[in-house]
């Protein structure tokens, strides 16, 4: 239905989340490198991944790799807390990639400009905390994405 998009992410159980939660809305889970992590079957499993072969799981060398193959009339939306449009506001159609960036610094800065309205950030309370985790972020997008496809299932 999506693509979830992770770019550089560096903790194994956030991707893990983020591959339970694609298998969940038969979405597909991109992982850009560079990885924090190994994909070896048996770091996959040590972290408890029982389910990650059934994950339509794609990994790439780098993003321009990834917008290439997926086209010019792919639809992407780009997450960062430097953002001011929320996902709310946006009218998600299936077929679009949700970018999410590493858990320590978020999105390169040249693809936060580069994003212009297609940049999307979560609302919190000002002056709460500076982000959220990886994971609940793209929880919160992904199914206000699904949301606006009812009904599903």
């Amino acid at each position: 239905m999506f693509h979830l998009v992770m770019v550089a992410p560096e903790i194994p159980h956030n991707a893990g989340a983020a591959g339970r939660l694609a298998l969940a809305t038969g979405s597909v889970l991109h992982l850009v490198k560079p990885l924090g992590f190994s994909l070896e079957d048996k770091y996959v499993r040590r972290t408890g991944l029982d389910y990650w072969q059934d994950v339509d799981v794609r990994v790439w060398e780098s993003f321009d790799e990834l917008k290439a193959v997926a086209g010019e009339e792919a639809r992407f939306w780009y997450l960062s807390t430097k953002a001011t449009r929320s996902p709310w506001s946006t009218a998600f159609e299936p077929g679009d990639y949700l970018v999410f960036g590493c858990e320590t610094k978020g999105l390169p800065e040249d693809i936060v400009r580069a994003a212009g309205d297609s940049g999307l950030r979560i609302p919190m309370k000002p002056d709460s905390t500076r982000s959220l985790n990886l994971s609940t972020a793209i929880a919160i997008t992904l199914y206000e994405a699904v949301r606006q496809q009812a009904p599903m299932w």
